[in-house]
């Protein structure tokens, strides 16, 4: 349809012209993508169109300008918190921190969009841009790529670019690595270093065609002696410098990869007078938190979603099947009415109206829960031809959105597993989810929509392939990979170091953190040490522990508990330890890291403390009663 109207498929990177969809299979029958039917999709277009067109919605489209050369990349490094290098005067020196924490692929990455900005500004004939090659050491700017060759190259990016241009011959359409099987996902090395070696030729040797029969990849976060750090493991405030640190990554993979990482600028949409439908998230938020502190999830996506599980899982079609367009817009007009009031009657709603009110509160929001700036970013992951960085970037992906993003798209996914699960009953499996989510997901009125002629049927199938990998992968991408938080513990460190950033001593820096880490590794040997846990919300004594290279989380946990019960010690609130069942578990307590190089950080139960506390020697460890109770890792 080329009518003038809104709702049409946002614009999208495409493929090159020998990629071709993913082509996992789903959890039920597995079958080849080119043969799943796309029809859920564009019936679900038609609804979005049609109930658009009944209302006669006026959507003004925001005019996105072409940026000028450089634009992009100064934008880039102001989100990236390295403004300072733009010769800011009001940036944030301490975020230069940043730059001792790069790997070498996120270097590269970095002054690869430094120098096509100050190219730029000579261009322009403005005055150069502050020049950090000191830093990163990946040889002179380049003009051109012909003459980055001709010059000192970087070794790195002469391998990559080789590598990207001999990809381009091959053919490696809906490639997956040992398909039906586990697969260990490495999350201790950055992925952009993982692809840089993957480049060298055993990626395209070990990647295979997926074929009729193969079921999804199975993939297993190997725990490290650190253990697994999920989202909502660490701090607000260490939380906060994920965001960067997942930016730069992101940034790095895609460049060793070959794709341009194309971000919108937010688009700017008229205000409304609803409490409800087409509000802010964090609006919306703020107005629940008054009603329910530390909501984290707007409480009408809560409602709508518990109706749905009451009633819904068991009911054939949900989700795809439509619910009438007068009732859905009469019950929205109710809701606004009488939501907080607590007046409205979820019983008397047919289940399929909810499920269309589910989806018009999620396409009504005014920018895209997956955000106006990173929609294209999440589309074009389906161009990745192997299926584990495609998890990789989608995961850098989860880690950039706001936090009310980030939670709401969670209690969705939640949602649309449980719908999954109850596939024998309600004729919905993992394919017929996806493609009816996707245009809620990826269709947006504030957006300009261009499609390349012939597209439509590639870009609709990448973009219902995206939505079924966070609906299936969801626990892996809400992980923080170990390199991350390894980086945030190197700025938290640095951070309270104030070092004169000019270019003569950034060497210095640099040799001066790597000597403090080589006098970190070489404490590591110590065989045992003797270290005090505290409770002090629930015992008035602390626990001496004795650390080995055996002891983990969950033995202190263990102890704890039974130095708790057998020696009778100064129970503070006996209560606040007593499960659900009215009995005392460690699963119910959990042993945080307070302090140090990090903020706050949930242990997992398999974590070593003598290698944590190597690392960490300045950290308290607090036990404390577990807030989901029981939470599961």
């Amino acid at each position: 349809s080329t009518r003038h109207c809104p709702w049409k498929m946002n614009q999208l990177p495409p493929k090159s012209a020998v990629a071709s969809p993913v082509s996992e299979s789903t959890n039920s029958r597995p079958e080849a993508l080119d043969n799943l039917s796309m029809d859920s999709f564009w019936l679900e277009v038609e609804n979005i169109k049609q109930s658009a067109e009944a209302e006669q919605e006026e959507c003004s489209l925001a005019d996105v300008k072409t940026q000028e050369e450089g634009e992009a990349e100064a934008e880039w490094l102001q989100d990236a918190g390295l403004s300072e290098l733009l010769g800011d005067p009001a940036g944030d020196k301490d975020n230069l921190v940043l730059l001792s924490t790069l790997t070498r692929t996120q270097a590269a990455a970095v002054q690869r969009r430094l120098d096509t900005y100050s190219r730029s500004r000579r261009r322009r004939n403005k005055h150069p841009v502050r020049d950090v090659r000191d830093v990163f050491a990946v040889g002179s700017s380049q003009d051109t790529a012909a003459e980055k060759e001709e010059s000192s190259p970087d070794p790195l990016w002469h391998n990559l670019r080789t590598s990207n241009t001999q990809r381009k011959a091959q053919d490696y359409s809906c490639t997956v690595r040992n398909p039906g099987k586990e697969e260990m996902f490495n999350m201790d090395v950055a992925y952009s270093e993982q692809a840089a070696v993957l480049l060298k030729g055993s990626f395209l040797s070990e990647s295979r065609k997926l074929k009729d029969g193969n079921a999804l990849t199975r993939f297993k976060i190997p725990k490290g002696r650190l253990g697994v750090t999920r989202i909502g493991d660490l701090s607000a405030q260490d939380m906060k410098k994920i965001p960067t640190l997942a930016l730069i990554e992101l940034t790095a993979l895609c460049d060793i990869l070959g794709f341009e990482l194309k971000r919108n600028k937010a688009a700017k949409l008229k205000t409304t007078e609803k409490r409800l439908f087409g509000v802010p998230l964090n609006t919306l938020l703020e107005n629940d938190q008054k009603l329910l502190p530390n909501t984290k999830v707007p409480l009408l996506l809560q409602a709508l979603l518990s109706c749905l599980e009451k009633r819904g899982l068991e009911t054939e079609g949900i989700l795809r099947v439509s619910g009438s367009q007068t009732r859905i817009k009469s019950l929205e007009q109710k809701l606004e009415r009488d939501f907080y009031s607590g007046l409205f009657h979820w019983d008397d709603v047919h289940q399929n109206d909810v499920s269309g009110l589910l989806k018009r509160f999620i396409r009504e929001l005014p920018a895209p829960l997956l955000t106006a700036e990173y929609l294209p970013a999440f589309a074009a992951v389906q161009n990745i031809p192997d299926l584990k960085q495609r998890l990789q970037a989608l995961n850098l992906l989860i880690l950039i959105l706001p936090e009310s993003n980030r939670n709401t798209l969670k209690a969705l996914l939640e949602f649309l597993s449980k719908v999954v699960a109850r596939e024998k009953n309600n004729k919905m499996n993992l394919w017929n989810v996806s493609t009816v989510m996707a245009p809620n997901l990826f269709m947006h009125k504030g957006l300009p929509n261009k499609i390349p002629e012939g597209k439509e049927k590639q870009l609709a199938e990448g973009a219902a392939d995206v939505v079924r990998m966070m609906i299936h992968y969801q626990d892996l991408l809400w992980t923080v990979s170990s390199f991350l938080v390894a980086q945030v513990r190197k700025l938290n460190e640095s951070s309270s170091k104030r070092y004169q950033f000019c270019d003569k001593r950034i060497k210095n820096l640099l040799r001066k953190i790597h000597a403090d880490k080589d006098k970190v590794e070489k404490n590591q040997g110590e065989p045992s040490k003797i270290v005090k846990v505290h409770a002090s919300l629930l015992l008035k004594d602390s626990l001496e522990v004795h650390l080995n290279n055996a002891t983990r989380v969950a033995d202190v946990l263990r102890q704890f508990q039974k130095n708790l019960c057998q020696n009778g010690w100064n129970i503070v609130n006996t209560v606040n330890l007593l499960k659900c069942n009215n009995s005392m578990e460690c699963t119910n307590l959990l042993l945080y890291e307070v302090g140090g190089n990090i903020g706050e950080h949930c242990l997992d139960p398999d974590t070593y403390l003598l290698d944590l506390y190597h690392i960490n020697p300045h950290a308290e460890w607090i036990i404390k009663q577990n807030p989901s109770c029981p939470r599961m890792f």
